[in-house]
């Protein structure tokens, strides 16, 4: 039984008529009555009769008119969520994202987009660049937003923007004072407090350290945080030192309650993730157009 066979079924049932039901489907009449015959054969019940030059329902019939109309409603509802979805309609769209990101890049986006398509629901997971690379390998996500590089061949990255990671520590630190010749030394000294293992910030500040000399085994860190505030937080009247995006240090910086080190480190860049074997969805295709876009 198709579709096509209920919709006929359907048009001689509302007409009693061949022909008018013919030309409301855009079918010959001979094309119609092939239909009903088979319709009937297939399934050895009869669903109308001939009475003198017009049809009449059968009892069949009548029971089976009011289950092809529900199925074809059912059909046309599922073609409209169909249109729905590619038109931006309706929909959810799962996005995981890094913390520096999520905090300090995504949210107006998602404010824009959500001004854009109100109905598409926008489900944000905050992890790090770890967990949320292996969202999009594992499906729990279409696309995510991680800072830096990463090595994952399943998956396609394209850059949106800089970002920079900086020390930060108390004002009077001696980091927040050094010259160029006492940053090695003050570095290996100083008592740290990180980001986890598996973040883009502490992956990034470790190939900085690398990069001047310093191996990360010679840092010393005392405590490490899931979050760049907690961060930030315990730097704030300590002697230690951390390392965090400078959009995420960048309030407190403008209290003077913590300061930038200048020690120098190379610029980072925010990435977005999906995987190379998973069509992206019509809201993922336009969510991402739209975090290309300068805001």
């Amino acid at each position: 039984m198709t579709l096509e066979q209920l919709t006929i079924f359907v048009a001689v049932a509302e007409r009693q008529h061949i022909t008018r039901a013919a030309d409301a489907v855009g079918l010959t009449p001979s094309a119609v009555s092939a239909s009903i015959k088979a319709l009937e054969a297939f399934h050895n019940v009869k669903l109308f009769n001939r009475v003198g030059r017009g049809i009449e329902l059968t009892e069949a019939g009548r029971l089976f008119l009011k289950e092809a109309k529900a199925t074809l409603a059912r059909a046309n509802a599922a073609a409209l969520v169909l249109s729905e979805l590619g038109g931006l309609k309706r929909g959810v769209l799962h996005i995981h994202a890094s913390q520096t990101i999520a905090s300090y890049w995504l949210p107006s986006r998602m404010v824009h987009f959500h001004d854009l398509y109100p109905a598409i629901d926008l489900r944000l997971t905050v992890g790090n660049t770890q967990t949320v690379t292996r969202a999009i390998e594992e499906g729990q996500a279409e696309i995510g937003f991680i800072e830096g590089d990463i090595d994952a061949p399943l998956l396609r990255s394209a850059k949106l923007a800089d970002d920079e990671i900086a020390i930060v520590v108390a004002p009077g630190h001696p980091l927040a004072i050094a010259v160029e010749q006492d940053w090695l030394g003050l570095i290996k000294r100083t008592l740290w407090v990180m980001r986890e293992q598996g973040s883009g910030t502490r992956s990034t500040f470790e190939t900085a350290m690398s990069s001047l000399g310093v191996s990360p085994e010679a840092i010393n860190i005392a405590l490490e945080f899931p979050s760049n505030e907690a961060v930030l937080s315990a730097l704030v009247g300590s002697d230690y030192a951390g390392a965090v995006s400078r959009m995420a240090a960048g309030p407190l910086v403008a209290t003077g309650q913590i300061t930038f080190a200048d020690v120098p480190f190379p610029p980072r860049d925010f990435m977005a993730l999906s995987h190379k074997e998973r069509a992206l969805s019509p809201a993922a295709h336009e969510f991402l157009q739209l975090c290309h876009q300068a805001l």
